[in-house]
């Protein structure tokens, strides 16, 4: 973080970020004295209520983060940042999103955990929008007009007060990782098999592994006896994710099951001190780690690899068809993951072995709609091509490679009903192999 002394003394001159939590409830005007080369504006974790009427002036500004501030709308000024790429107002008190306040590049949304119940037509009109990450709200519905929405590739609805899915929506050409659990769909979910339990009690608390926007995943030992087992414990927060809610993460865990090339809960935690809820999952080798990076501001949906990083041809496929395994089972026990991305797959490179995890952004799909169920996982399809596309392009020459693109490529169809299913997929993977 940056403070208040440094951007008023110009020690911040020509800088092209700059982050600035302080308690802030107006911008500091000395902010416009970087607008020749201001390109982020990071003001999250302040009590700000508006933004001034002559934002503009930052002429080069294609990122501004709000989070977690006091907007009661989005601000229209906003619409005035020419450059304006990437808008970020979560967890704000917002109700109100004016047309005039998206801006004419606008590419990636974060409303989420507002109190939004209706977004403005020319959200459809903005050309350039490929993520749209609205979940934890009050929307009723989306509208209508999408004709300049085609690039639209990632969405999230979780957590809303929709009544039904737009039929356009499973239309758009590029949508890929949809989000949709916590929503008044009204379909009929088959009912879930409870997990085995684990008291705390029983638990050694170890390092922590890593963060998500769900939780926090620690090592445990669990005692049995005279025996431990080492696992994963993954505690949830308990709040709204850009996401969706944990307890419908946990559902789809449920639903799913288990499968070799999955990573999914064995037990579920009980008697936490403070009533803190958590899964037990298996302990990830160190052998495998994530395949790629998350997407960054640049590349907006696409995961980011290692520069020059390559895998043999034999274990991209290897790879390639674990995955596909994986979500060929999801979808035969009605779950779409919803984030099917290369930074959540656990691999060892060397070899091919894979697993998926994260199940944040799944969303049970319909027992008896099996027509919606179909659109549904069409657009996953398409994230699987991506993952295809991604490890033909980063495996070294050899046998079926040039194949792998080329499946990744027809799961890409830009009309989601022309994809092949994903056990067509794995039919087809298993030919490479």
């Amino acid at each position: 973080m940056h403070t208040l002394e440094q951007l008023r003394s110009g020690a911040l001159a020509g800088i092209r970020r700059l982050d600035l939590s302080a308690d802030l409830t107006e911008l500091p005007p000395d902010v416009f004295d970087l607008a020749d080369t201001l390109e982020v504006l990071n003001l999250s974790g302040n009590r700000l209520s508006r933004l001034p009427p002559d934002l503009g002036r930052l002429h080069r500004l294609k990122i501004v983060f709000c989070s977690d501030n006091a907007f009661t709308h989005l601000p229209e000024v906003l619409g005035d940042c020419a450059a304006l790429q990437v808008v970020g107002f979560k967890a704000n008190r917002i109700a109100h999103v004016p047309a005039s306040a998206l801006p004419p590049a606008l590419r990636w949304l974060v409303l989420t955990d507002n109190a939004i119940a209706q977004l403005p037509a020319a959200l459809g009109e903005r050309p350039a929008l490929q993520k749209l990450m609205l979940a934890g709200n009050q929307l009723r519905n989306l509208p209508p007009s999408r004709a300049g929405a085609q690039r639209l590739e990632l969405v999230r609805l979780a957590a809303n007060r929709l009544p039904d899915v737009p039929g356009w929506l499973t239309e758009l050409p590029r949508l890929a990782w949809l989000a949709l659990a916590g929503n008044p769909l009204g379909w009929n979910l088959p009912p879930l098999s409870p997990l085995a339990t684990v008291p705390w009690g029983q638990l050694q608390l170890g390092a922590l592994l890593g963060e998500g926007a769900s939780g926090h995943i620690y090592r445990v030992e669990r005692q049995h006896g005279a025996t431990a087992e080492a696992l994963a414990l993954k505690l949830f927060k308990g709040a709204v994710t850009s996401d969706g809610l944990p307890e419908h993460e946990r559902a789809a865990c449920l639903a799913a099951g288990q499968h070799p090339a999955l990573c999914t809960p064995s037990a579920e935690l009980c008697d936490h001190p403070q009533g803190a809820s958590g899964l037990l999952l298996p302990l990830i080798p160190p052998s495998r780690s994530n395949l790629a990076g998350p997407p960054s501001l640049d590349s907006c949906t696409r995961d980011v690899y290692p520069s020059g990083w390559r895998l043999d041809a034999h274990a991209a496929v290897r790879l390639a068809q674990t995955v596909a395994q994986a979500v060929a089972h999801l979808h035969r026990c009605g779950v779409l993951h919803g984030d099917l991305y290369a930074h959540n797959v656990l691999c060892n490179p060397a070899n091919g072995d894979a697993l998926l995890s994260d199940f944040g952004a799944a969303t049970r799909l319909p027992a008896d709609q099996p027509a919606l169920s179909r659109a549904l996982q069409a657009l996953e399809v398409r994230a699987l091509g991506c993952l295809l596309e991604e490890l033909a392009a980063h495996a070294l020459a050899g046998p079926g490679v040039d194949a792998l693109a080329r499946l990744g490529q027809l799961c890409q169809h830009p009309q989601p009903g022309q994809r092949p299913t994903v056990a067509e997929v794995c039919d087809d993977l298993q030919a490479l192999l």
